[in-house]
């Protein structure tokens, strides 16, 4: 008879279809043990078939057998209830590669539930079961389970490192105490122990601080978060309504120049269709009387046509004098004009407005402040290929250019004429420099390269209410603090801002790229030719919205274009 505490396999006892201990068990022909109320279902199942076979070994019975209770196994199994049975331990009890195995089990070891620092050596619950039990396992130190107990032993001296050298920073035994560490600072481990644990828990205290401040940080962030899309949305449905309005304005205003059109058309039309009805009157009664003049002329009776005579004398007096002037076939050019010159000042304002719109709404800047160090600018693309992300499209205004310069290739090309253009007066036009500005207005990241053919050419970025008059400097590119200029005459580089030069040496190139980062203050010049060469790089602040600038000398000929 199993004694109290004998483990056993529980399939000895168990059924293999509930995974239980048996209950009323009973045996089939072929030999294998069932809970009765299992076989019976499963057989059950099996009735259709007419074959019933043993879940286990799948023998078939044919037809099915009489099932009767194992009256032996059936005592056996309460037998072993009531000594102690104690069913062996499931497969997640027993230890796998990962966990730590007990050292005192035989055969197919089980989990650790304690490493014994003092025994160096792992237990199960069972085994460990003397710890808790004799007073003289009761003050060994247990820990949770470990595999690196062995790291606890001497490696010189096979002893348990019960010391720590403050000196070296490592465990020792006490044998090497009094050997090779003779004369360190050595402490017991468990002092050093306290010592660092005292430190870890101010650390711990530390982090726990970090966490706490972090959660609130994220708090406010989530906060500041949602007030941004609360925000955005309020700020987009506010300015739909005005370009709403502004779009119903425009559509108002077309209407009424329609309206006013047409009726324009249907009072000239009305009076010229009037005067036209009158001349055709005018002419029905006139041939009416040429008829009557040509009656008269052949009437051969003298004392008639003498009779007549007076009323033809007085319609010969009537002469008749055109009152009708036509004027120049213009009608409604005028009108046509008026739309479009006001077209171009929308145009105008929308694209100063534009920018300044678009400059409000990058600098919109919500993040909070993070502690530490300010961060450094970031660093702008490695390769030609990482500029030409932020590559950007640039066109010259026209109402900017000096009168000596000639704007083509869609208005990407500027060349330096002997004779002047004609254009109109306009104020933002450069007088006294051959200078030109960009239309757009520059704002987050751009890239744009430039091709200069010729001596004297001069790349730049400036503000847009830089001067554009005047005998001084003030409106030169880089002799004031609305420009940043980069020179390039006689094979050599030179930059200027607010009238002060710098000296750059580099690789001449006929092609020049520049990188505008505005939020970052950052603007580089490169030179462009099988690679990319940075020339000089400006870190500041950029108050406005900046345009791409042009600034040709002469011979006639020279030319820059944006490529």
């Amino acid at each position: 008879m199993a004694q109290k505490g004998v483990q056993l396999d529980p399939e000895s006892f168990s059924c293999s279809i509930c995974l239980d201990l048996l209950k009323d068990p009973v045996a089939i022909p072929c030999g294998h043990s069932y809970c009765m109320s299992c076989v019976k279902a499963h057989w059950d199942g099996e009735d259709q078939k007419g074959i019933h076979s043993c879940p286990q070994c799948r023998e078939t019975f044919i037809p099915r057998p009489v099932l009767g209770k194992n009256t032996l196994l059936a005592d056996l199994v309460e037998q072993l209830k009531k000594t102690g049975l104690r069913a062996a331990p499931a497969d997640h009890c027993y230890a796998g590669a990962e966990d730590v195995a007990c050292d005192v089990c035989s055969g197919r070891k089980l989990k650790a539930a304690k490493s014994c620092l003092f025994c160096l050596a792992s237990y199960c619950e069972e085994h460990l079961q003397p710890h808790y039990d004799s007073a003289p396992f009761r003050k060994h130190k247990l820990v949770e389970p470990s595999k690196k107990l062995q790291e606890n032993i001497c490696s010189d001296h096979g002893e348990v490192m019960k010391m720590f050298c403050r000196t070296d920073q490592k465990c020792i035994c006490y044998l090497c105490s009094v050997e090779e560490h003779k004369g360190h600072d050595t402490v017991s481990a468990a002092a050093e122990r306290t010592e660092r644990q005292r430190e870890l828990e101010g650390s711990q205290q530390q982090i726990q601080q970090r966490i706490q401040d972090a959660e609130k940080d994220v708090k406010l962030l989530q906060q500041q978060l949602e007030a941004i899309h609360r925000s955005a949305d309020k700020t987009e449905e506010h300015s739909q309504k005005i370009f709403s309005q502004l779009i119903r304005l425009l559509q108002k205003r077309s209407s009424d120049v329609k309206q006013q059109i047409r009726s324009q058309q249907e009072a000239e039309g009305s009076r010229v269709k009037e005067l036209q009805e009158k001349l055709e009157q005018e002419i029905t009664e006139l041939k009416r009387k040429d008829a009557e003049l040509k009656q008269l002329s052949h009437t051969e009776d003298h004392s008639q046509f003498l009779h007549s005579w007076p009323s033809v004398a007085a319609l010969r007096g009537a002469t008749h004098s055109s009152s009708i002037q036509i004027r120049p076939l213009r009608h409604f050019e005028d009108v046509t004009a008026a739309v479009s010159e006001l077209r171009e000042k929308l145009q105008d304002i929308l694209r100063e407005e534009w920018a300044n719109i678009s400059l409000r709404v990058a600098e919109g800047d919500v993040l909070l402040s993070q502690p530490g160090p300010e961060p450094g600018p970031e660093p702008g693309p490695e390769s030609r290929t990482g500029f030409l992300r932020y590559s950007c499209e640039i066109t010259l205004d026209p109402n900017t250019a000096n009168t000596p310069l000639l704007l083509s290739e869609g208005n990407r090309k500027v060349t330096v004429m002997k004779h002047l253009q004609s254009y109109s007066d306009h104020p933002d036009r450069f007088t006294n420099r051959f200078q030109v500005l960009s239309r757009e207005s520059l704002t987050g990241r751009c890239y744009w390269e430039m091709e200069m053919r010729g001596e004297g050419v001069h790349v730049a970025v400036a503000y847009k209410n830089i001067s554009r008059a005047g005998s001084g400097r003030e409106c030169e590119f880089g002799f004031n603090d609305k420009s940043w200029a980069l020179y390039y005459y006689s094979n050599r580089y030179e930059f200027w801002y607010n009238n002060i030069e710098t000296s750059i040496s580099g690789p001449q190139s006929s092609k020049v790229g520049v990188y505008l980062d505005h939020r970052a203050g950052i603007l580089s010049f490169y030179s462009v030719s099988g690679t990319m060469t940075l020339l000089h790089r400006v870190q500041t602040t950029f108050t406005q919205p900046l345009c791409a600038g042009i600034r040709m000398f002469y011979p006639p000929g020279s030319s820059a274009e944006f490529v």
